[in-house]
């Protein structure tokens, strides 16, 4: 299977419906287009400690810190493959390797710490984090996302997620246990994937749009939220 590597900065805003369309209809005169997914839902399944080592330290912001989650796209009865990802940042610079994988035999290989020659370099990247960790899997986050790109604009692309919720009942990517919402239905969260600088008229148009800049962290939300409950204001501040 291909890897894919990426390395970008990566900027989140909570933003209400109204400020959503703005933005959006901003973008399309700025010739960004919507991009046809077929089906907007994405999965992931956040592998972590027994105490939750890796979104604990995250949560502190530190300057370098690390994921690794199991990714899949569509809704849970039609998910067959899937994406290995080990996700690390580093002075505000994020870097994503991820390879694709079919979800069975992804969901076994992580759980037991050998993914194989066929996850290539990432999946031995990941099978040595599960075992110098002891990973398992940990929380399930799932939501639906549009996303927006621009072949003028290659370097931006930037999307909004809404219905965001959690689960940790049952951690198969195809399972329709119900899940736990985290944000409200009239949330977005948008995010702009840069290399690090904004053209002009983005920055105008965020200042227009009234988007104010979050630290926010989807798995950190759950965590606060639901697994360790205590002041969300950690995650925002």
């Amino acid at each position: 299977m291909a890897e894919e590597s990426f390395a970008r900065v990566e900027t989140k805003y909570m933003l209400t419906v109204a400020q959503e369309r703005y933005i959006e209809e901003a973008l399309q005169k700025q010739g960004f287009r919507w991009m046809d997914f077929g089906d907007p839902t994405v999965q992931s399944l956040y592998y972590d400690t027994s105490d939750y080592q890796l979104i604990r330290t995250s949560l502190d912001r530190p300057v370098y810190k690390e994921k690794l989650r199991l990714r899949a796209y569509g809704k849970p009865e039609k998910v067959t493959m899937s994406f290995i990802e080990v996700k690390k940042k580093y002075k505000g610079v994020v870097y994503k390797r991820r390879v694709q994988q079919p979800l069975e035999a992804a969901f076994i290989g992580l759980n037991s710490g050998r993914v194989g020659p066929e996850g290539g370099q990432v999946g031995q990247e990941a099978e040595w984090m599960v075992r110098r960790y002891g990973l398992r899997p940990k929380a399930v986050i799932t939501y639906d996302r549009d996303a927006w790109f621009s072949d003028r604009w290659p370097d931006i692309r930037i999307t909004f997620d809404r219905n965001l919720s959690f689960r940790q009942s049952d951690y198969s990517l195809t399972s329709r246990d119900p899940n736990a919402a985290l944000i409200l239905p009239s949330q977005r969260i948008m995010e702009i994937k840069t290399d690090g600088t904004y053209p002009l008229w983005l920055s105008r148009l965020l200042q227009a749009a009234d988007a104010e800049r979050t630290h926010f962290s989807k798995y950190g939300l759950a965590y606060l939220k639901y697994i360790r409950p205590k002041s969300l204001e950690v995650l925002y501040a």
